[in-house]
């Protein structure tokens, strides 16, 4: 497979999502700090609706890098997300936020995306590093997180 489509994550871990995420609390301007896709920019403006969608914009990083303007969907607890036609179509996991919304993990349990956003870039190392323990413990490549 080449290393475009080799999954970012071992397809075997368990992955899970953020139990206490609050939709409104996300809203907002991210920065990609560390994504699977080196250089691209990602979903940086998450507009919340109040009704259970963002209206996103940015970069789709999910295969070849193209404009984002999409609507996604909150599809489950814990920060569980489904995009109208980005990303693939894969259902997009909130794997870990700080509790002040800071900097969050995001991934799709194929493995095949998987970022770090930060509402400043550079990110503060502490948040960094918690950020990548998690996508750690999901069973992320670190080393090909950028």
């Amino acid at each position: 497979m080449p290393a475009a489509l080799t999954p970012l994550r071992s397809p075997e871990a368990r992955i899970s999502s953020a139990a206490l995420f609050e939709p409104e609390r996300f809203a907002g301007d991210w920065h990609v700090v560390q994504s699977g896709v080196a250089g691209c920019s990602g979903a940086q403006h998450w507009t919340w609706d109040g009704q259970g969608a963002y209206q996103v914009s940015g970069t789709d990083c999910a295969g070849a890098q193209k404009p984002l303007d999409d609507r996604v969907v909150l599809t489950g607890p814990g920060g569980r997300l489904a995009a109208r036609r980005a990303y693939e179509g894969e259902p997009i996991f909130v794997l870990w936020v700080d509790q002040d919304y800071r900097i969050a993990a995001l991934g799709t349990p194929s493995g095949r995306w998987g970022v770090i956003l930060s509402r400043q870039s550079p990110a503060r190392p502490d948040l960094l590093s918690a950020a990548r323990e998690v996508m750690d413990f999901n069973g992320y490549d670190l080393a090909r997180l950028q």
